[in-house]
Parts: C-alpha cells; sequence; structure tokens
C-alpha cells in the first residue's frame, strides 16, 4: 500500500519521515465525460509523466510551459477545473498563476509541484489558497487522490452555488 508523507522529526541530526497508509482513491462518477487536468510546468518530463499516469478516458491533460499561454488556455477552454503548477517556472512564480487563476470567474484548483517539497513551501502554498502541493516524482495513488479530491470538492461547491437563492444588492438611494 503507499505511503503518504506526513511530517518530519528530527533524528541524530537527520529528519525522518514519518508515513502513514492510504487507501484507494476516493471514485469519481464522471459518466462520460473526461475531467481536464491544465500542466504547467517548464519540464516536458513533468507533462509526461502526468500524461502515462492518468491514462484513460477519464482525464485529459493539457500541456503549457509559462504562465501566460496557461491563462490563455483556462479562458479559452473553460471550464479547467484542476491545474497542476511546477514551483519553479522561471521568470514566472507559482503565486503569480495562483492570483491571476483567483480573478476567473471560475477559478481552478491549483496544485502545486516540487521536487523538493518541504514543509514550508506545503504551508505557503495552503496559505496563499493552492488546493495542495505534491512531490515529484509523481505517485500514482497519491496524483490520483489529490486530483480527485480537488474535482469533487468543485463539484459540490458549484452544487450548494447552485442551491442557494440568488442575492441582488437594493439600490442605494
Amino acid at each position: 500500500m503507499p505511503r503518504r508523507i506526513t511530517g518530519r522529526r528530527l533524528v541524530q541530526g537527520r529528519t525522518r519521515t514519518t508515513v502513514r497508509r492510504l487507501g484507494k482513491p476516493p471514485k469519481i462518477d464522471a459518466v462520460g465525460q473526461s475531467i481536464p487536468v491544465l500542466s504547467v510546468s517548464p519540464a516536458q518530463r513533468d507533462h509526461t509523466a502526468l500524461q502515462r499516469l492518468l491514462p484513460g478516458p477519464q482525464w485529459s491533460v493539457y500541456r503549457t510551459s509559462n504562465i501566460t499561454s496557461a491563462l490563455t488556455l483556462l479562458q479559452q477552454l473553460r471550464p479547467i477545473p484542476l491545474v497542476v503548477c511546477e514551483q519553479d517556472l522561471f521568470p514566472d512564480r507559482w503565486q503569480d498563476l495562483l492570483v491571476q487563476t483567483a480573478l476567473l470567474p471560475d477559478p481552478p484548483f491549483v496544485i502545486v509541484t516540487s521536487r523538493l517539497a518541504d514543509d514550508y513551501l506545503w504551508a505557503e502554498a495552503l496559505n496563499l489558497g493552492a488546493h495542495d502541493v505534491l512531490a515529484k516524482p509523481f505517485d500514482l495513488t497519491e496524483l490520483t487522490r489529490t486530483l480527485s479530491l480537488a474535482w469533487l470538492r468543485g463539484q459540490r461547491q458549484r452544487e450548494i452555488a447552485n442551491t442557494l437563492p440568488i442575492v441582488t444588492k437594493a439600490a442605494v438611494p
């Protein structure tokens, strides 16, 4: 069964990682539709890894190498509910993508990836509004779990938004 890093503790001057066992990723009820995922990374190997790990008709992976083209794709191919973004986007920054996607009418969930996904990056990403942080190389179970949970969270938010009554502002004299 796959393992997930849940914390670090110092043991004799070295960090020792504690792990816990994970179950299966949640099931997605997306009958007849494919879930689009936008991969933003200057490294071709990241796109290839996502494409290889998310095969089949359930996932559609779109590729881009910078924030400008990512924002263009997000506006043209709406809705893309999931964005997997590399931490090291030179000269851009993943924080810039997070800010720009928050301005979209239906903002996607941004998942930051890094080879060195440490506690600092995890805390910063979550505090700024990212959905999660994934370590590279990608683990199939962790990748599908994170993407599935983000997609299900988005579906639930849309359901709630559709059931709430529309409130209009009264005219101020």
